[in-house]
C-alpha cells in the first residue's frame, strides 16, 4: 500500500514515458482510472446480485431454502469457471478488452432481467398467505416466470464471470516492462475488489431488504451500465493487444499426440525427439516422469510441424508433466473450498431464522453475513503483511513458503466447521428447550475463522501456481483458481444432495433438522482433506 502513495507521480511520469509519434497516449498510468473504475462498477454488481440472491429466491419466488441454496452454488460455480475459459478466449483470439467488453454487456443484460423480475409482479409468483393453522400457503412459479428468472442469472453469472480477471489482465498489460508498477496495480485492483465488496454486502443488500428489491437490483444495473461506459471511454489509451495464443491449447495437444502414438517405442536418442529448436540437446531430452507423454514429442513417420496435435515439443511435454504434478495438491485445494461454499450458504439460512436485531434500530440482513469474512480476510491479509510475515522472518531468517500459507488455511477452516457445529448445536437447543432465538452475532466466529483462514491459503494457492505452473501459463494462472473455486460450488451441490437424500440433517425448514451434524460431517471431512495435503505437500517436488 505504500507504493500506492505514489500514484499522481507515476502518472505523470507513465504519461510523458508513453507518447507515441502521433502524441496519443497509449498504455501506463492513464489507463488506470478507467480500469478500476470499471473493476469498481462490475464489482459491486456483481456482488449485489449474488450476495442476496439466496435470500431473494426464497423470499420472492417461494424456492424452498436448501433448493435456493443449490441454485447459487451452480450460480457460483458458473461465476467461478467462466473465468478460466474467458482467460483461453482473450490469450487466443480476441483479447482481454474484448472479452472484458462483451462480458460486461452480457452482465448488464442478465442484471436488467433480474431487476424486471424484481421490478414487475406479473414475473414473480403471489407472496406467501399464511393459513389459519399457522402453515404457509405458496403459490409456485409459473414456467414462463422460472424461465426468465433464469435467463437472467445465467447471463449475470456468465457475463461476471467473464469479466472477473480479464480486466486484471488487461491493466497489468499496460506496464508490460515494469514489475513494479504491476504490483501497484495488482494492489489496487484487490483493495478495490475487497472495498466495493463490503459496500455491496453492506448497503446494496440493506436496500434490497428494506426499501425494494427492484431499486437494489437496479443499482446493479446502473453500476454496470457506469462501468461499460467508462471502459469505453478509456479505450484510446490502452495498449493495442495482439493474442499469442493460448498455452492451454499447446499443453492439450500433448495427451492428444501421446494417445495417437501410444503403440511407438520410446527412444534414448535425443535425435528421435523434436523441439523448437531443432535437435534436441541432451540437457532437454524428456524426463522419464510420467514417461508415457513422452511419445507426444516423439519423432515418428507421418510426423512433421504442420500437425501440433501429433507432434509437440519436448517444452511442450515438460510443461504439461509439470500441471501433472501439481494436480493431486490442487485437489486437496477443491475439498477445502467445498466445506467452505457449505458453510456460506448454511450460514445464510442460519440467518434467516436467527434473531438479526443489533440495537434499538438496526436489524443485521441475513443477505449480508458474508460481508464477515470479507472483513476478517481484509484485516488479517493486513496483519500478515506488516506484522506476522516480518515477525516470522526476523525469528526464522526465511519467509513462509506458499505450501505452509496453505496448510495454515487448512486449519483454520477445520476450526471453522467445529465452531460451526457447536454454536448451530447451542442455536438448536435454545429454540427447542428455551424457545429462545440465539442472536445473529453467533455467526460472527466462524465466519471471522473462515476469513482469516482465506488470508493464509487463497494469496498462498496464487503463488503457488504462479510459481510452479509453467511459464508459458503465468498470465492465466490465477484463472486456476477460479477453475478450482467453480469446481467446488458444483460439487457442493452434488454433495448437498447427497446428505438430503440420505439424512433428515437439511429439511426446508432448518430448525427442525440438524445442520450441526452437517458441519461435523465437514469437519470431519476437512481432516482427512488435511491430511491428504500434508501427503501431497510432502512428496512434492518443487520446480
Amino acid at each position: 500500500m505504500e507504493e500506492s502513495t505514489h500514484y499522481s507521480s507515476l502518472i505523470e511520469t507513465e504519461s510523458q514515458k508513453n507518447n507515441n509519434t502521433s502524441g496519443r497516449k497509449t498504455g501506463g498510468w492513464p489507463t488506470f482510472p478507467f480500469i478500476i473504475a470499471t473493476v469498481a462498477g462490475i464489482t459491486l454488481a456483481s456482488s449485489g446480485v449474488s450476495a442476496n440472491l439466496i435470500v431473494y429466491l426464497i423470499q420472492e419466488f417461494n424456492i424452498e431454502s436448501i433448493t435456493a441454496t443449490q441454485i447459487n452454488n451452480v450460480v457460483n460455480g458458473t461465476t467461478y469457471l467462466t473465468p478460466f475459459l474467458a482467460a483461453i478466449i482473450a490469450d487466443s483470439f480476441f483479447g482481454s478488452f474484448t472479452v472484458a467488453l462483451l462480458s460486461s454487456c452480457v452482465s448488464f443484460l442478465g442484471t436488467v432481467v433480474i431487476a424486471l423480475t424484481a421490478t414487475l409482479k406479473w414475473l414473480r409468483p403471489n407472496h406467501c398467505i399464511n393459513n389459519n393453522n399457522g402453515s404457509d400457503l405458496c403459490g409456485p412459479a409459473s414456467v414462463m416466470q422460472y424461465g426468465v428468472l433464469y435467463i437472467g442469472i445465467a447471463l449475470a453469472a456468465v457475463g461476471f464471470g467473464g469479466n472477473s480477471f480479464t480486466p486484471a489482465a488487461l491493466g497489468a498489460n499496460q506496464f508490460p516492462n515494469s514489475p513494479r508498477n504491476q504490483a501497484i496495480f495488482f494492489n489496487w485492483f484487490f483493495v478495490t475488489l475487497y472495498i466495493v465488496s463490503i459496500l455491496a454486502f453492506s448497503v446494496v443488500v440493506y436496500i434490497q431488504d428494506n426499501l425494494s428489491w427492484g431499486l437494489g437490483f437496479w443499482i446493479c444495473a446502473l453500476s454496470n451500465l457506469i462501468a461499460v461506459v467508462v471502459f469505453l471511454v478509456g479505450y484510446r489509451y490502452y495498449l493495442p493487444e495482439t493474442p499469442q495464443g493460448s498455452a492451454f491449447v499447446d499443453l492439450a495437444r500433448v495427451p492428444v499426440a501421446s494417445i495417437r502414438k501410444w503403440k511407438s517405442q520410446l527412444s534414448s536418442s535425443t535425435h528421435d525427439y523434436y523441439s523448437s529448436g531443432g535437435t534436441v540437446p541432451v540437457s532437454t531430452i524428456p524426463a522419464k516422469r510420467f514417461r508415457f507423454f513422452n511419445r507426444a514429442a516423439l519423432i515418428t513417420d507421418g510426423d512433421s510441424i504442420e500437425k501440433p496435435w501429433r507432434l509437440c515439443t519436448v517444452e511442450q511435454v515438460e510443461d504439461f508433466k509439470k500441471v501433472i504434478g501439481i494436480l493431486p495438491l490442487l485437489t486437496s485445494t477443491v475439498f477445502l473450498s467445498i466445506p467452505i461454499a457449505m458453510l456460506t450458504n448454511l450460514s445464510t439460512l442460519q440467518a434467516l431464522v436467527m434473531d438479526g436485531q443489533i440495537g434499538p434500530h438496526f436489524k443485521f440482513p441475513a443477505g449480508s453475513i458474508s460481508i464477515i469474512i470479507f472483513i476478517s480476510t481484509s484485516i488479517f491479509l493486513s496483519i500478515l503483511d506488516r506484522v506476522l510475515w516480518p515477525l516470522y522472518k526476523k525469528l526464522t531468517g526465511k519467509t513462509p513458503t506458499s505450501l505452509q500459507r496453505i496448510g495454515v488455511g487448512h486449519v483454520f477452516n477445520l476450526f471453522a466447521m467445529v465452531v460451526s457445529a457447536i454454536i448451530e448445536w447451542k442455536r438448536l437447543k435454545m429454540l427447542h428447550d428455551e424457545n429462545k432465538s440465539m442472536s445473529i452475532l453467533w455467526l460472527f466466529p466462524q465466519l471471522a475463522l473462515v476469513g482469516v483462514g482465506e488470508a493464509f491459503h487463497y494469496p498462498g494457492q496464487v503463488l503457488f501456481c504462479y510459481q510452479q505452473l509453467p511459464q508459458s501459463l503465468s498470465s492465466t494462472s490465477t484463472a486456476m483458481i477460479s477453475l478450482i473455486m467453480g469446481i467446488s460450488y458444483y460439487l457442493n451441490t452434488a454433495l448437498t444432495n447427497k446428505v438430503r437424500t440420505s439424512t433428515n440433517w437439511l429439511p426446508d425448514n432448518i430448525n427442525f433438522g440438524r445442520v450441526d451434524d452437517v458441519y461435523w460431517l465437514l469437519a470431519l471431512f476437512g481432516a482427512i482433506n488435511f491430511v491428504y495435503y500434508l501427503i501431497c505437500a510432502t512428496f512434492y517436488r518443487h520446480r
